[in-house]
């Protein structure tokens, strides 16, 4: 390994019949390497995948509640709320007004805030209800993520 002139350089990546490579375009004299480059490539790609899959993903469920939605109805529905941010997912709540139920508004985000305040212990709000069209939407992230 030295310092030589690009031609020489040339000479010996073919001597060694693999490929020169310009590192450092930028750099006076101009820095190149004598390597295999489909290997190289090959290896980027590998380290890419493997940091790709160690990336968490964020997994997003969703619950829908009507705005009159009866006891029994709410509580298998938190139910699973709750299995959802045990299991380290985030939780998007919302209230679905069909037609004329819009009137319902405030019955609908009443639902929401129950249903934020007996998950405190499991999550926190991320968003607070919020309407948008015919949807009452609300988020709730996970205190403890599990890996």
């Amino acid at each position: 390994m030295g310092v030589y002139p690009i031609s020489k350089a040339r000479e010996i990546a073919n001597e060694q019949e693999l490929d020169l490579v310009e590192i450092s375009p930028n750099a006076e004299p101009p820095v190149c390497k004598v390597m295999d480059y489909k290997k190289f490539l090959y290896e980027q790609k590998k380290r890419d995948k493997a940091m790709k899959a160690k990336a968490s993903k964020v997994v997003v469920k969703e619950i829908r509640f009507g705005p009159q939605t009866d006891d029994h109805d709410y509580d298998f529905k938190k139910r699973h709320a709750e299995k959802f941010l045990k299991d380290g997912a985030k939780l998007k709540a919302y209230v679905f007004f069909k037609g004329r139920s819009i009137v319902y508004k405030d019955q609908g985000e009443i639902l929401l805030l129950k249903l934020a305040q007996e998950l405190e212990d499991l999550g926190k709000v991320e968003q607070m209800p919020k309407l948008e069209g015919k949807r009452m939407t609300m988020f709730i992230a996970p205190k403890t993520s599990k890996k």
